[in-house]
């Protein structure tokens, strides 16, 4: 309909009576694109995410999240390396020279070798996450790039985790 094909946008989904996550979440904290050519990582960070109060929507690859992102608007978008059609370096650099997308924060989600904590820097990378990951990290990473973006005009600060800085 309005979607573009391929995108996961999450939902919430109503439990009977009792709580529906083992702690109280206040409201969405912020939308988070999602971009991995593997399912099962998409939806781990997926659900680790939406369990935390984001919304999350996903893409397979750079190509797609390129396509995707204008309509999504992002607070922060996380990215794997090797993905086909378009990795996450060129998906990062291309970001970063659209005047629209240049200050949403950034994250890779990768094995965070010397060789893709150097690219990823200089492709603009505000900060990484070495697979595998613990999901609190993940969340605390992703929780840490937006409130630096809330508190900023036009997102330009120092990085969560390693990044550039």
């Amino acid at each position: 309909m309005g979607r573009p094909e391929g995108v996961e946008v999450a939902k919430t989904r109503t439990r009977g009576p009792g709580p529906t996550y083992s702690r109280v979440v206040s409201g969405v904290s912020g939308r988070v694109l999602v971009v991995d050519d593997n399912k099962v990582i998409r939806q781990l960070i997926k659900v680790n995410l939406e369990l935390e109060g984001f919304e999350v929507v996903t893409a397979n690859d750079g190509a797609e999240c390129l396509d995707v992102v204008h309509h999504v608007r992002p607070d922060v978008i996380t990215l794997d390396v090797v993905m086909p059609r378009l990795d996450g370096f060129g998906t990062a650099a291309q970001l970063r020279s659209d005047p629209r997308t240049r200050d949403v924060p950034v994250a890779i989600v990768s094995a965070c070798t010397q060789h893709e904590v150097e690219a990823g820097i200089t492709a603009g990378v505000d900060a990484f996450v070495a697979k595998p990951f613990e999901p609190a990290e993940l969340v605390l990473v992703v929780r840490r790039l937006i409130e630096g973006k809330d508190r900023r005009d036009g997102w330009k600060g120092a990085p969560a985790g390693r990044g550039r800085g």
